[in-house]
């Protein structure tokens, strides 16, 4: 009797857990999707997904444009959901959930606002900034090769 008693209580001590790990997984999702659409880290995705789209439409030229324009809603809504599932688990890694919020109280002042606005704009000129960074390089190490007979 002891034993199922003791059986009992960790197996409802386990299911509790488990439900509580659950809501809270929950609620650092719904923390974190609310972070990323405050912060413009939402609309950066959208804006790398309108940079990938034109790349597809030139290899499948024969689609029309109506289908286009569905694939693309299609997949900000969707991706955007899936990618929030995946990066849940990093932001907890290195974030509490209180953190989140803390940031998520930043982005709604004035110049979080500002900066989540700008934010798509920067990204999209620094990885055009990056890209140029990164031929350069690429053209040094190629001239150094050159130089020292590789």
């Amino acid at each position: 009797m002891k034993t199922l008693l003791t059986t009992f209580s960790l197996v409802m001590l386990f299911t509790v857990s488990s439900f509580s790990q659950t809501d809270a997984d929950a609620e650092y999702k719904e923390v974190l999707n609310t972070l990323l659409e405050v912060s413009g880290t939402e609309a950066n995705y959208k804006v790398a997904i309108d940079q990938m789209l034109p790349m597809f439409k030139q290899q499948y030229s024969s689609v029309p444009e109506e289908t286009w324009m569905e694939l693309d809603k299609e997949f900000k809504s969707i991706s955007i959901a899936s990618l929030v599932d995946l990066l849940v688990p990093v932001y907890q890694k290195h974030l509490t959930i209180d953190d989140l919020k803390e940031v998520i109280a930043f982005y709604n002042t004035p110049i979080g606002k500002k900066f989540a606005e700008k934010s798509p704009f920067i990204t999209q000129e620094s990885m055009q900034v990056g890209q140029e960074w990164g031929m350069k390089i690429g053209q040094k190490v190629a001239n150094k090769m050159s130089e020292l007979g590789y």
